[in-house]
């Protein structure tokens, strides 16, 4: 990792630039295979499959046969683990599921609120080297807790053709029957405009490399909604002279495997900390089967010391990363200062890792800066708020000449009238 000394404000908003490995005309490729797909439909899907994932596919969709055959493949200690971990996520993201009041803002008009799901989801699962199984809860349970009707599912399979039976087993587990081994870019087109196999949703969600959150920017523009912009992780740790540098060296770790597009930033008060992290970061390394990705990612990361725990915080707010660790003393005091991040960890034993797999709250989360205007994935993501109102003869009386006037004042003639019809018949 690169080390910097009190880097000036003045340049911080470069230095929370994410790196980028270069795609050369990453938008034209995209934009073909979504073209392709959208035209050519499960005849495009085919090509693509055996020119990424080198697998000649048949049926897209996987068979019955293959769901049983996954849980017999699965340990019952995983299975118990997810079952716990579906246990917490479940219970966190019921409790986001509020009915609201209705409110009476002026004698006679009433003003509500209501959820509804959004009827069809896609979920996007990447696979690759570590298939993220983890995924499907974060997305599929909150999906279901809102009642969305029809939940598709796509993910990459292996040269042999094969889904990891984790994956498998997971989304069984959930009850989701219309999953497709089918990844990348060609995935989301797929999802958004449909195939002969695959249904058209209403939504995509899910994590990606560059290609993935690509295809999703591009399919948004014409109309196909996202959950949000999920590339690259990252995680961005603030540490003081209590922090433990195993801990910290662990969860800069955690994150830097995920692949080298991939970054990770350490942020300290306490110089002798920074070499510290670096030796137990060596030592962690030794013994990671990812390791030579790890590394890779650790030459596009950094540390950087700064003069007091308020200026890192500071620093973070700029960078807006996904993860946020606060490894300090008593760091729930530093909570109202936090302004853009995905998700916190508070304390040297909240490792990020406890959030992507089990504690309750939700991985799919914004990186490359977007912390800064966008939420995580939340109950909130599946449902559309339709608002209501009943106007009462009473009530109108009481709002028809603000109406009115406003109106006329937009010069909006038809819209004035829509009221002064319908209070000349009150008054008469």
């Amino acid at each position: 990792m690169k080390y910097l000394n009190n880097t000036p404000r003045s340049e911080w908003q470069i230095l929370a630039k994410r790196p980028v490995i270069e795609k050369r005309n990453l938008d034209d490729i995209v934009n073909n295979i979504i073209d392709k797909v959208r035209i050519m439909g499960d005849v495009a899907l085919r090509e693509f499959t055996l020119e990424f994932d080198e697998f000649n596919l048949g049926e897209l969709k996987v068979s019955p046969a293959e769901i049983e055959k996954a849980k017999s493949q699965v340990s019952e200690e995983l299975k118990q683990a997810i079952s716990v971990a579906y246990n917490n996520i479940y219970k966190f993201h019921a409790f986001q599921k509020v009915t609201e009041i209705p409110v009476e803002t002026m004698e006679g008009i009433t003003c509500w609120r209501k959820n509804v799901a959004i009827e069809n989801v896609g979920l996007y699962i990447p696979g690759g080297s570590a298939p993220l199984f983890s995924t499907i809860l974060m997305l599929a349970i909150p999906a279901q807790i809102a009642g969305c009707k029809n939940i598709v599912l796509c993910t990459p399979c292996d040269q042999n053709g094969t889904i990891n039976p984790a994956v498998l087993y997971t989304a069984s587990f959930l009850g989701i029957n219309q999953i497709y081994k089918i990844g990348g870019a060609q995935a989301v087109a797929a999802l958004a405009y449909g195939t002969e196999s695959i249904p058209k949703v209403d939504k995509i969600f899910g994590p990606g490399n560059q290609f993935v959150t690509k295809a999703k920017e591009l399919v948004q523009k014409n109309g196909i909604a996202i959950d949000l912009p999920a590339g690259p992780s990252e995680v961005l740790v603030i540490a003081d002279k209590n922090a433990d540098a195993e801990f910290i060296a662990a969860d800069l770790l955690s994150q830097a495997e995920h692949g080298t597009d991939s970054q990770v930033v350490f942020t300290t008060n306490y110089e002798p900390l920074i070499e510290q992290v670096n030796l137990a970061l060596e030592k962690q390394l030794s013994t990671l089967p990812r390791a030579g990705l790890a590394k890779k990612t650790l030459e596009n990361s950094f540390s950087v010391l700064f003069n007091s725990v308020d200026e890192c915080i500071d620093f973070s707010n700029v960078y807006a990363p996904e993860h946020l660790i606060l490894a300090i003393e008593n760091p729930t005091e530093y909570c109202d200062k936090i302004l853009n991040a995905g998700s916190v960890f508070l304390g040297n034993y909240a490792c990020e890792s406890a959030g992507d797999y089990a504690s309750g709250t939700n991985h799919t989360l914004p990186t490359n800066g977007y912390a800064k205007s966008y939420s995580g994935v939340s109950y909130d993501s599946f449902v559309k708020k339709i608002t209501f109102q009943k106007i009462t003869p009473r009530g109108l009386q009481n709002i028809g000449a603000t109406v009115e006037i406003m109106a006329q004042a937009e010069q909006l003639t038809a819209h004035k009238n829509a009221v002064s019809i319908r209070l000349k018949k009150i008054n008469n």
